[in-house]
């Protein structure tokens, strides 16, 4: 079974979100594009907070949110409990969020890295399993109670 992924963002993300969904749907991952859907001017949370929704209901397994500099949408989506997002800008960040962290979506900024690295990004961010055990006790202490 593919791992279902959403992914969403604003304007200045919405070249390189494009080109992810593109290239994750032709390796078989199943992807719900949440917006927006053109470079007009929109505003982050207006797209990020329903895919965080989603992530949070189960709908999908992980997600990625893309914005110029990828802290709007990491600090949107970190507003939910049930999500941990983490912004990632080289590769090991990407593995770490992941083996550390259980992190359920990655930020990508945009305006500051490469297509080709946000692209590698993904890759790993979605191939990259949590270690859990001493990491599990950490993460379980991140949400308020």
């Amino acid at each position: 079974m593919s791992l279902k992924i959403a992914i969403g963002g604003d304007h200045a993300g919405f070249e390189y979100k494009s080109r992810i969904v593109k290239k994750l749907e032709s390796q078989g991952y199943v992807v719900k594009d949440f917006g927006p859907f053109s470079e007009a001017s929109v505003d982050y949370p207006d797209y990020v907070h329903p895919l965080s929704n989603a992530i949070e209901k189960g709908e999908f397994d992980l997600g990625i949110v893309i914005c110029g500099s990828g802290n709007g949408v990491a600090i949107t989506a970190n507003k939910h409990q049930g999500i941990r997002a983490a912004l990632c800008w080289n590769e090991e960040l990407a593995a770490l969020a992941r083996q550390h962290n259980n992190a359920n979506v990655l930020a990508l900024p945009a305006r500051f890295i490469s297509y080709e690295l946000a692209e590698k990004l993904a890759e790993i961010f979605l191939t990259t399993d949590f270690e859990g055990g001493r990491h599990q006790n950490r993460v379980n202490k991140i949400a308020c109670s």
